[in-house]
């Protein structure tokens, strides 16, 4: 512990890693563009400078704190520098703030504001440059890039894929990918969190709410839309709503404003996912083949699983994702039904992931050469259209899901958080409804904020080894100790985004390191008032199987090959 002076004013710290951190614990927000606490520090946008009691200026984010130290945060020569910044970054910037997607909320607009730039005294010297509109996931502008690095340090500390970095020097520097080739020729798994800490609208969500649009105004279309369990803890922060707090009836309610049809929720597709992926984890521990099994419910992990550790990919679940299960049952519902109702059926999902993009158009997700979903909309995007309709989610009265398959577990909610897809299947194979053994469950080492968990569950007289991970980084240690035999499992989960879908790609990003937790917590407390715990429980779901899924089971939950 040691003291330091801000302001004149006397502040404690203790082991915070650096100046910056102990001057906004002391509650003044200095701004910063390259700083992330997950990410490595990089120093290289300079706004969070400080001034000593000696006169040295110096980057906050990179100085460690000293007993004694004495600092100021607001001086006039700080203020000119960090203005100074800000107008020389715009000048090299595309300006189109009112048609650009993060309007209102990108940083380098809202430090504009927030530090008086009302002139741009220097001339853009920089070619426009193509975007990059090659992914289903994401959209690459570099006439909007401030060279920040925020997208290059996700890219390849969290997520290990490295598609992005910088290239050239001086005036010509720039990020790009490896021989400036377009995303979608790069190993991309289209997950999403480049875009999410970018400050300005360099990389933004690739939209697909125009086409949505359009079939919602056609008469001769039925519009059904999914919703995932981790959208409704974070669509709320878009509408001033606590963070975690659960939006779905309220959701449903705006949905149905908008033109939807019907109305479902994922987690009806994830109580299949469970039932499927536990029948087939028993069937591999009997045979001893293609252990490890891995998880299919991420298609980012899938991708890069493919990209980098082809030699796995038999080891990854035959089983559809929650997404993709629920598409084939909704389209199949259809043609069973075509002579009740003649339309054409579109399913719409809302998802928390920008890599949910890409898997619908994966060749083993169509189904009778249908496409299983129609579209992807992120958490972010149908925020967008709610607003544009003048709907004020907050008000509106929140409303039941529709049936027939408008009923799902608590255990189908939790896959929106890290380990919750292992507690979910861990939850049908033990079979037991009790709260103290679901409980147990829950505190086997399966659940909580670490990369990689570890836990051994003795099921019916076998010890079986599983392992939890999430970011991709942490997929690729996992792996490697599995090659060197340093490691052995029987199942894996593995979830792209750091804390699992919560913190997608296509989520708000979160303002503060808690965010990510508060929605966790949200599922956790969705699942708590939930009456039906386990995916077996669910009636609905048992009357799929004798019903639509009957003899079908296979060829709308499986892939042949993924």
């Amino acid at each position: 512990m040691g003291f330091m002076t801000i302001n004149k004013k006397k502040v404690e710290f203790t082991d915070e890693k650096d100046v910056l951190s102990v001057i906004r614990k002391a509650g003044i927000d200095i701004p910063t563009f390259c700083y992330h606490s997950e990410l490595s520090t990089h120093g290289a946008c300079r706004l969070c400078v400080v001034e000593d009691d000696k006169g040295k200026v110096f980057a906050s984010c990179s100085e460690r704190p000293r007993d004694g130290m004495v600092i100021f945060t607001n001086t006039r020569r700080l203020q000119h520098h960090r203005k100074t910044i800000i107008e020389l970054l715009l000048a090299a910037h595309n300006r189109e703030c009112t048609t650009c997607m993060p309007n209102g909320i990108c940083d380098l607009q809202v430090l504009s504001k927030r530090l008086g730039v009302e002139e741009v005294r220097f001339e853009n010297y920089k070619d426009q440059l193509p975007l990059d509109t090659s992914s289903h996931s994401v959209v690459r502008d570099l006439n909007k890039c401030i060279l920040c690095g925020d997208c290059v340090r996700m890219c390849t500390e969290v997520q290990g894929v490295g598609v992005l970095g910088f290239a050239q020097r001086g005036s010509k520097m720039m990020i790009t990918t490896p021989f400036k080739k377009d995303l979608s020729e790069t190993q991309c798994v289209g997950c999403g969190q480049c875009r999410v800490v970018c400050p300005t609208g360099a990389i933004v969500i690739k939209r697909d709410v125009n086409p949505v649009w359009d079939v919602l105004e056609d008469s001769n279309t039925k519009v059904v839309a999914q919703i995932a369990p981790a959208v409704r803890v974070a669509i709320g922060e878009y509408f001033g709503l606590e963070e975690g707090a659960n939006s779905l009836g309220h959701l449903a309610s705006a949905l149905r404003f908008l033109g939807f049809d019907e109305v479902y929720d994922t987690d009806f597709g994830a109580d299949l996912t469970v039932i499927e992926e536990a029948a087939e984890l028993v069937e591999r521990l009997k045979a001893g083949d293609n252990l490890p099994l891995f998880t299919s419910c991420c298609p980012a992990w899938v991708k890069f699983c493919e990209n980098v550790y082809p030699q796995y990919r038999d080891h990854i679940s035959t089983c559809r994702s929650p997404q993709q299960m629920f598409g084939a049952v909704l389209k199949e519902e259809a043609r069973m039904k075509k002579d009740e109702d003649s339309r054409k059926t579109v399913v719409v999902s809302i998802m928390p992931c920008t890599a949910k993009k890409e898997e619908i158009h994966r060749p083993e997700h169509f189904t009778d050469g249908e496409q299983d979903v129609d579209f992807v909309l992120t958490t972010a995007e149908i925020a967008e259209m709610i607003k544009a309709a003048g709907i004020d989610l907050t008000n509106l009265t929140p409303e039941a899901l529709d049936m027939p398959f408008g009923m799902a577990s608590g255990a189908g909610a939790i896959f929106g958080a890290t380990g919750g897809v292992t507690e979910a299947v861990l939850r049908y194979l033990t079979g037991s409804t009790k709260a103290e053994d679901i409980e147990a469950i829950h505190f086997t080492g399966i659940s909580g904020r670490e990369g990689i968990k570890e836990a051994t569950v003795n099921l019916d007289g076998r010890d079986v080894r599983i392992a939890v991970v999430n970011g991709l980084i942490n997929a690729s240690k996992l792996i490697d100790d599995l090659e060197a035999g340093n490691v052995n499992y029987d199942f894996v989960e593995v979830m792209t985004c750091k804390n699992g879908c919560v913190n997608g790609g296509g989520q708000p990003a979160p303002e503060k390191p808690e965010t990510k937790f508060n929605r966790q917590n949200g599922l956790y407390r969705f699942d708590s008032r939930a009456q039906i715990k386990t995916s077996g429980q669910n009636p609905v779901a048992a009357d799929a199987y004798e019903g639509i899924l009957k003899g079908k089971e296979h060829k709308l939950l499986h892939n042949e090959k993924i």
